[in-house]
């Protein structure tokens, strides 16, 4: 039986109209840039503190066990934000459908906020026992509602203000909002462990790094939010968005309506981020839990510090190849870029066993540096290739009516399937069958995105103003 493409070419599917340039829009560009690119920096920084957290600080403060089970479950409430995102997209994706996406983006940038500040103010298992985990998870999920609803509204500021054929290197700005905001959360960290003279070895919990000090970049991203709340609060409806509100196509239920419509094209996108997620979760929260990890834990003993000296060394060439994908697939096309790099990231997942055995890598004082420092920088390029034109290629698969709701819910669902599962599956793997077994795991998540990048229709030349037929 054929793929259902039919849902964008049958006649219940939107017909395309001029496409909207962004001399259209009254608002400048710099401030669609800054708009769309702080508030991703912002929800990202949130989110990675407390992905460093949770595998250097958490398993000792929130959790009681041994080493490895308490690590399992501080990686198990680092999901807890996934299964919640696609809810948040529902959530979020319904207002910003209805009501708009500039008070969506604010709802949503005040709802992850929140949570990272509570987060910084929480006591520990040691001081209200088992309340300890339960409020963490529940912030947690709070935060995941909050990032559910922030990209797909940050992604349409940025590509339904863009001028045609320049699509994807202007949606390529909240994509950096990734490595931005990696290099702030773990910049931080590395600076308080640099002043509070904290190794992550140490399991004394006077320390005052393990007192007060991992508290302060929660409690600093208040800062950030105010910042973000006053960037956005000046922007303006995208033309696209407000166009079809003038013509009078808002729907009663997005989420419904885009369920019905462009179940396809969800399936489709989820499949599409797969391996996206799952090589960065590999390459951020993983590969940090590895790196540092003991023999228990089947880890190779790098420093704390060190090791994330080595991390934001590699977040360059992140942030370096963003906009590179952004120009690659303006010109080349979505699918055939997108294609060529996931393949990529197969041959890097199963190259896994090459650069991280401890026969290879080494351990204690005998490890090869250089040689983790190259591997995180290929993983970290390939990062960039495959994340640059999501917020183009997602939103493009969707009406306008439906565009925050459906991408949304596409990119959030994948995150459950790609990232939720796959720092606990990564480090559940690594004790019982090794570190090949983690590289196969990506190279599976790589064949079943090309598979869906194989099935999905080529969006490049696509208007983003569409209008439902009759």
């Amino acid at each position: 039986m054929p793929a259902p493409v039919a849902s964008t070419a049958s006649e219940n599917s939107p017909r395309p109209l001029d496409a909207v340039d962004e001399s259209h829009s009254s608002i400048p560009r710099h401030r669609i840039i800054l708009a769309s690119l702080i508030g991703t920096t912002i929800e990202f920084y949130d989110f990675y503190i407390y992905a460093t957290a949770a595998v250097s600080i958490f398993p000792l403060l929130f959790f009681y066990g041994d080493e490895g089970s308490a690590l399992l479950a501080s990686m198990a409430t680092f999901g807890a934000a996934f299964v919640a995102r696609p809810l948040g997209a529902i959530i979020f994706g319904h207002y910003g459908d209805k009501v708009g996406r500039k008070a969506t983006l604010v709802g949503a940038l005040l709802t992850m906020g929140i949570a990272t500040f509570l987060i910084g103010l929480l006591p520990t298992y040691q001081q209200i026992g088992l309340w300890a985990p339960a409020l963490l998870t529940i912030l947690r999920f709070s935060q995941g509602l909050g990032l559910g609803g922030e990209w797909s509204g940050a992604a349409l500021l940025a590509s339904e203000t863009a001028r045609p054929g320049k699509r994807a290197q202007a949606a390529m700005w909240p994509q950096l909002g990734a490595p931005f905001g990696f290099i702030l959360a773990n910049g931080l960290f590395l600076l308080l462990a640099t002043l509070f003279s904290y190794d992550s070895t140490a399991s004394d919990l006077s320390d005052p790094f393990l007192v007060w000090g991992w508290r302060l970049p929660f409690l600093l991203s208040v800062i950030m939010v105010a910042v973000g709340l006053y960037v956005r609060l000046r922007i303006e409806e995208t033309p696209v968005f407000a166009k079809a509100m003038a013509s009078n196509e808002r729907v009663k239920a997005p989420i419904g309506e885009v369920f019905r419509r462009n179940w396809w094209e969800i399936i489709l996108g989820t499949f599409i981020m797969l391996a996206t997620y799952g090589l960065f979760y590999l390459m951020t929260t993983w590969v940090l839990s590895y790196a540092i990890g003991s023999d228990e834990t089947g880890g190779l003993g790098y420093g704390y510090q060190d090791f994330l000296v080595l991390q934001l060394i590699a977040i360059v060439f992140f942030a370096i190849f963003v906009p590179v994908a952004g120009k690659l697939a303006d010109r080349f096309g979505r699918r055939p870029m997108l294609i060529v790099t996931t393949v990529a990231i197969m041959l890097f997942g199963l190259s896994f066993g090459f650069w991280l055995s401890a026969d290879s890598m080494g351990t204690g004082e005998d490890l090869n540096i250089w040689q983790m420092l190259i591997f995180l920088a290929v993983g970290m390029t390939l990062m960039g290739l495959t994340f640059g034109p999501m917020s183009a290629v997602l939103p493009e698969l969707f009406p306008t009516n439906t565009r925050y709701t459906g991408s949304g819910v596409a990119y959030n669902a994948a995150s459950i399937l790609g990232a939720a599962l796959t720092p606990f599956v990564a480090a559940w793997l690594v004790q019982n069958h090794g570190v090949v077994a983690v590289g196969l795991y990506l190279a599976g998540l790589g064949a079943l995105t090309v598979i869906a990048l194989i099935l999905a229709p080529e969006t490049s030349k696509k208007s983003l103003y569409t209008q439902p037929t009759e």
